[in-house]
């Protein structure tokens, strides 16, 4: 199948395929819309059971983030890349190098930033060979670490979804299961931990889910028991596809608002949620925090405080969104894409 006939081909603008054979480089970087401005996404190392599955996974992330950077009223595009290697085994500082020079030979359309596999070592190595890469500590900081900046995000949409959903101001007394306390996840379950939330965690890491559920005093439980937890929301925080027809009937929640990225197996999960009565957050507006905050940086420098603040009008977005989807009896995933290309021209 060729890139132009695959299913999750969406008028991409430009996809590259890169190989270095002294590093072992396998890439691929996707370039979706560039009608907002250069396309910002963030490097994906992961060891691939095929070329296919990478190009499918780097075609879906890319358009997501055009949609991400609209929605979130970002003068950027979307796209993404991908190393086809098992981060802790395979990555190399001779293979992010070569990485680096595929970025630079874009000329400064794609902008890379750190993503599951990769962390900021990582971008700073690619930094030796290309000045297109954000999400660096600035002068002062610690780490250009995006994921706590992604987590507010996330629980700024989830306090508008829990509006919208439940009918509640409040997150005290909550029931939320949290499906994977990576980075993000442990971020946003301290989040709901400190406004009352009682939570059920999992994550295939068992040593990190079993401290931090000593820590917050929450449930742990299996990966597969997740989904038939006793909650009032549940917040997909790790890998994509999570949300099948068999996960959809199973769970119990009313309210979908998590971290992870192309959270929907199909589209049509989006209809058969929304006929179940459970309100979906649309993943590219709630975690476009982490995004908003390297734009940020790129444009205006970075104040903590500031990024903050900017990040709460996701839930102002979300407001909107869910009132339209009641209004015109649509999925919010679906009016969610309508708004996001009318910001980039595709509408």
């Amino acid at each position: 199948m060729s890139v132009f006939e695959h299913p999750e081909f969406d008028r991409h603008q430009q996809v590259v395929f890169g190989s270095d054979a002294a590093s072992g480089l396998r890439a691929i970087i996707a370039i979706h819309d560039t009608t907002r401005g250069p396309a910002l996404g963030g490097l994906r190392i992961y060891p691939y059971a095929s070329e296919a599955d990478a190009l499918t996974d780097v075609l879906r992330l890319s358009r997501g983030m055009s949609y991400k950077s609209a929605m979130a009223g970002l003068p950027l595009g979307g796209g993404k890349a991908v190393i086809i290697a098992d981060p802790h085994t395979e990555k190399t500082p001779a293979m992010l190098q070569a990485m680096g020079r595929l970025v630079e030979s874009l000329a400064g359309h794609y902008i890379t930033a750190e993503d599951s596999g990769s962390g900021e070592a990582d971008m700073q190595i690619i930094a030796e060979e290309t000045s297109h890469v954000s999400g660096l500590a600035q002068s002062g900081e610690d780490s250009g670490d995006p994921s706590p900046y992604t987590a507010w995000g996330v629980f700024c949409a989830l306090k508008s979804a829990v509006r919208h959903g439940l009918g509640r101001s409040e997150l005290e007394g909550l029931r939320v299961a949290v499906q994977g306390v990576g980075q993000v996840g442990a971020h946003l379950a301290r989040h709901l931990h400190a406004a009352g939330a009682q939570l059920v965690l999992t994550d295939v890491n068992r040593q990190a889910l079993a401290r931090l559920a000593e820590e917050l005093g929450a449930e742990a439980v299996a990966p597969e028991a997740i989904f038939d937890a006793d909650v009032d929301l549940f917040a997909p925080c790790a890998m994509g596809a999570v949300l099948d027809e068999d996960i959809v009937e199973r769970l119990k929640a009313r309210v979908i608002c998590g971290a992870a990225n192309n959270q929907l197996a199909t589209p049509e999960i989006a209809d058969r949620l929304m006929a179940r009565g459970i309100l979906y957050t649309p993943d590219y507006v709630a975690n476009a925090g982490g995004v908003m905050d390297i734009a940020g940086q790129r444009l205006d420098g970075h104040d903590h405080d500031a990024a903050m603040r900017r990040i709460e009008s996701i839930g102002t977005t979300l407001d909107e969104l869910f009132a339209r989807a009641a209004r015109e009896d649509s999925s919010p995933a679906q009016i969610a894409d309508i708004m996001a290309r009318e910001r980039f021209g595709r509408g």
